[in-house]
């Protein structure tokens, strides 16, 4: 494909600006990775807002850029070559775009990889687990009878706070410098204590240092944005 109208997509979400990223997603975890990294970048992006409500994400448009009928997704019309790139999977997304701008994600490579590691700790852990933690706390799993898949999540979500909580010792960021890592992370964080209500469950203020490292990412003018974006119209 050689042009954005070479892409279904955008038929049913036209470009407003064909040079720009075009971004599909929405404000939840995963979607606010993807405009928290455009925003910290200063990259020109057009939102698309992927209406859940409206079954958008299984459409035969955004699935012809993302299989795995998920947010968020992206297309680039300048990726490689000057070709556009389509990606979906929100940290291939974030390597994707810290490789392009050459920014927040170390050239070193002992520290490039130490960067991924927790990219993928959170890619593995702690999306699918805060996320499992939720569906038991505030969706159809908070009225089942047996208690021990709840426990189960609640649990390894604890488990997952308390090895982030060590390694932010002495620390404002993840890898010191502010990275993906903290990206992928930090939505995550605030998913789990106020939008799953988790805090009390996981022992949220007995925490060392998450909860002053949530706020260092929350007071981000970028992240602020992002957070807005896109509209929800």
């Amino acid at each position: 494909m050689t042009s954005l109208s070479d892409f279904t997509i955008t038929h049913r979400w036209p470009p407003r600006d064909p040079d720009a990223i075009q971004y599909y997603g929405r404000t939840t975890p995963n979607g606010i990775k993807v405009s928290v990294m455009l925003e910290e970048l200063g990259l020109p992006y057009d939102a698309h807002h992927i209406r859940f409500e409206d079954k958008d994400q299984f459409s035969p448009e955004f699935l012809s850029i993302s299989p795995n009928n998920k947010i968020p997704a992206i297309i680039d019309p300048h990726g490689p070559g000057d070709q556009p790139l389509a990606l979906f999977e929100s940290g291939a997304i974030l390597l994707y775009l810290a490789e392009k701008t050459g920014r927040l994600l170390s050239l070193d490579p002992a520290t490039r990889y130490h960067t991924i590691q927790w990219l993928m700790f959170q890619m593995g852990g702690v999306g699918p687990m805060f996320g499992q933690a939720g569906w038991f706390l505030t969706e159809a799993g908070k009225d089942m009878t047996d208690r021990l898949p709840h426990t189960r999540y609640i649990n390894e979500s604890k488990r997952l706070l308390a090895v982030l909580d060590k390694a932010m010792d002495g620390k404002d960021w993840i890898m010191g410098d502010y990275s993906i890592a903290d990206i992928a992370i930090a939505p995550w964080l605030k998913h789990l204590t106020v939008a799953y209500g988790a805090a009390e469950h996981v022992d949220w203020t007995g925490l060392r240092n998450m909860p002053a490292y949530l706020d260092r990412f929350l007071a981000r003018p970028a992240v602020q944005r992002g957070y807005k974006t896109p509209p929800r119209k």
